[in-house]
């Protein structure tokens, strides 16, 4: 078992959404994982904005945070060349904003897997040519 995972928005989302596609899911793989994962504050934005004004799930977002289980470790402005190198490098997949700071993520944590919902996550590379270890329904 990981000793944690990066966190991406949909799993987040799905989570806290019952009606989501994934839900189901996701609430398995959160019985298998250990209550830690790493995230970036583009990640909560995309998370904040799907999940509309809903109070109860910025609360537990909030819980989250507050108990460490989520950690947002990133900074990107010391990041900043990298993730607009990846940016630009996977313009034709789009990258967003976000995407590109988890796979920068995933090579500052290399033993790390990306828990997310987002096939992108298996075009994206890291260091050039390694790909990343992801957590993802098939």
């Amino acid at each position: 078992m990981t000793e944690a995972a990066i966190l991406d928005t949909g799993p987040l989302v799905s989570f806290l959404h019952s009606n989501e596609q994934h839900h189901g899911w996701v609430v398995d793989r959160l019985r298998e994982l250990p209550p830690r994962f790493l995230s970036c504050e583009a990640v909560l934005t995309e998370s904040c904005f799907l999940l509309g004004f809903h109070p109860r799930a910025m609360e537990q977002i909030d819980a989250w945070l507050e108990r460490g289980v989520i950690q947002l470790p990133f900074q990107f402005l010391p990041e900043r060349p990298r993730v607009m190198r990846l940016m630009h490098a996977y313009r034709n997949v789009p990258m967003s904003f976000a995407d590109a700071c988890l796979v920068r993520m995933s090579e500052l944590h290399p033993s790390l897997p990306v828990f997310t919902l987002d096939k992108d996550f298996r075009v994206y590379r890291k260091n050039g040519r390694q790909r990343m270890e992801t957590i993802m329904p098939e």
